[in-house]
């Protein structure tokens, strides 16, 4: 079944609640407050079906006061039907809700002439064209025009055959799901619940879900579309989730649901703008931003002017992380007044000078992708990752990497998605030569070097030591590399390498892993060696990490002993006041003790039995 999303769109009480109520029966105004005062005053949700396509309405506040609930639910429309009275014509918020849908990219609509009940046929078709002229300079995608009253029926079901013969534009697919929560609710024996619109991508009921602004993973206990039990909302779908694993006292409107490892979110981030005609953008001045159902206060600092703009280029600070995405449109508002429409450009802040950052937005604004990758390495010299492509620039990993293999001078790794400047391979060559030339017995291999240069991918370092076996300054035999000077069996040398270092470190030896690291030795390798040294009973492993010369263990099982011996038995304390060691290693030899049979333990305390 397709889906689509009508939002109304007009000034206070022209009917668009009591049109969609004689469309489908649904009572939109429910709060106390909305019947009591005969206005919608939040956003409510209803639909209508014919066979294979659904519409899903929302219908929105008409007041002035209450133009960010509008705006709440605006950015979720597929069309809208923009409601003018015949009786009043063109009202204010008529047109600032339109600008409101202009400036949210809302292209298609349906044009509903209300009331024509209270005004003459003459009266009627005279403020049809007039309207007509109004609404034409918006350059909406107006599908059809219907004069209606809600008490002829002809015309409400002539509104309907209209609605649903428009031809309307999916929402563009994203390469991940997102929904804004709009209303979030707890519901006895049932726990959390929270409704949206679905943006992005499908979900479904198994789907493991991300609440971006407060770090927490989520699971679907149920899922409705239209009060139906679905395992499957698609894009433009109305959908109330059942959530496990969080509370609804947590949740806000405005947050964003989402997969875990999509989103990052940030308290900067760089847009484009275009004021309203009446109005600019002030430097270092607080407004009210407005993005999908969330609303918070940040101050925007323009690009290329310290007093005002009508257009142009904005960084927007905030003191939450905003989780948006490449070409994601939003409203600036200033108390009561929409002063401009603005679009995502740089969802994600980087290191970047001024002047850098200026011409990011520049092939950002121009979709000019290669461009963009070239700034950004730039500023990441030691390579610039494409796995958060999806929200960076709203590409899929494969468009990413498409994009980039049109790049000179620079090396894709395509699994670990990462782009480097050529230059950097020179960092890991001279700091590959450096080890060597420090320690002709070192022995490495790619992933032991990419403990070092955790920046560099393990693909990008085995084609930089390609390098050097083709100078001959290093051997690669079975995936390690080793220095082309040496004499005599390395694996001999590297043994009496670390037997000497554990000699040296006596009863406190250092973890495996360190020594490995300080003697340039690959960490399986040095594995395999002490399991060697171990088999032949020149090391033996007293407990995880802690490997001890033989010589070093049978001197300190002797002085154990001896303590016994003059104590009478041995512990923590009176072992500690003789060799000053940390806990780990006391421990570890006293557990060691155990495994003599003249040592019984009692209460922590060993005896001879």
């Amino acid at each position: 079944m397709s889906s689509y999303i009508i939002g109304t769109c007009g000034h206070v009480d022209h009917g668009k609640t009591s049109i969609i109520k004689a469309i489908n029966g649904f009572e939109g105004d429910t709060l106390k407050e909305e019947k009591e005062r005969g206005i919608t005053i939040d956003l409510s949700f209803s639909n209508i079906s014919n066979g294979d396509k659904n519409i899903a309405f929302i219908d929105v506040p008409g007041h002035e006061k209450l133009v960010k609930n509008m705006i709440s639910g605006a950015f979720g429309f597929d069309s809208m039907m923009i409601v003018i009275s015949a009786a009043e014509g063109i009202k204010p918020q008529t047109v600032e809700h339109l600008e409101i849908l202009r400036l949210l990219g809302v292209k298609d609509a349906i044009l509903v002439i209300s009331k024509k009940d209270l005004v003459s046929e003459e009266e009627l078709n005279s403020k049809i064209v007039e309207i007509q002229a109004f609404v034409a300079k918006y350059k909406f995608n107006i599908q059809a025009l219907v004069p209606v009253s809600i008490y002829d029926e002809a015309s409400i079901e002539d509104l309907k055959e209209k609605l649903f013969t428009l031809v309307l534009r999916n929402k563009e697919e994203e390469n991940f799901f997102r929904l804004y929560i709009d209303r979030v609710f707890s519901i006895k024996g049932q726990g959390c619940v929270i409704t949206g619109t679905v943006l992005g991508k499908d979900i479904t009921s198994k789907d493991k879900l991300f609440v971006c602004d407060i770090n927490k993973a989520c699971k679907i206990k149920n899922m409705q579309v239209h009060d139906n039990d679905v395992d499957e909302a698609k894009i433009s779908n109305r959908v109330a989730l059942n959530l496990a694993n969080v509370d609804a006292k947590s949740l806000k409107k405005g947050f964003l649901l989402s997969k875990k490892g999509y989103l990052r979110g940030f308290k900067e981030i760089d847009i484009s703008f275009n004021t309203l005609e009446e109005h600019v953008l002030q430097h270092n001045k607080y407004y009210t931003v407005y993005i999908g159902s969330k609303r918070l206060k940040a101050k925007i600092t323009l690009f290329g002017s310290t007093g005002s703009l009508h257009e142009g280029f904005a960084t927007i600070k905030a003191d939450k992380e905003i989780f948006s995405i490449y070409g994601e449109k939003f409203i600036i508002r200033d108390g009561n007044k929409t002063i401009a429409g603005a679009t995502v450009l740089n969802p994600i802040a980087d290191p970047l000078r001024k002047n850098q950052k200026l011409q990011l937005l520049n092939a950002l604004e121009e979709k000019d992708f290669p461009s963009a990758y070239v700034i950004l390495l730039e500023a990441h010299k030691k390579g610039f990752g494409l796995v958060s492509s999806a929200q960076r620039f709203a590409l899929s990993h494969e468009e990413a990497l498409h994009e980039a293999k049109v790049l000179e001078n620079c090396f894709i790794d395509e699994e670990e998605l990462i782009v480097y400047p050529m230059q950097t391979q020179k960092t890991i060559i001279d700091s590959v030569r450096a080890i060597y030339e420090k320690n002709p017995y070192a022995l490495l291999s790619a992933t032991s070097l990419k403990l070092r240069l955790p920046w560099a991918s393990k693909h990008f370092i085995e084609i930089s030591l390609q390098q050097l076996l083709n100078k001959n300054i290093l051997i690669k035999e079975n995936n390690l590399y080793r220095g082309t000077n040496i004499k005599g069996d390395l694996s001999y040398i590297l043994e009496q390498r670390i037997l000497k270092r554990l000699i040296e470190e006596d009863i406190a030896p250092t973890a495996p892993y360190n020594i490995y690291d300080d003697l340039d030795l690959d960490r399986k390798s040095g594995d395999h060696i002490l399991k060697a040294l171990c088999s032949r009973e020149e090391v033996v492993k007293v407990e995880h990490n802690l490997f001890i010369h033989i010589q070093s263990l049978n001197k300190m099982t002797a002085e154990m002993k001896n303590i016994i011996k003059e104590d009478s038995y041995i512990d923590i304390k009176n072992f500690k006041e003789r060799y000053p060691l940390s806990r780990k290693y006391l421990i570890a030899y006293l557990d060691y003790l155990d495994n003599f049979s003249e040592i019984k333990k009692e209460n922590g305390k060993r005896y001879f039995s």
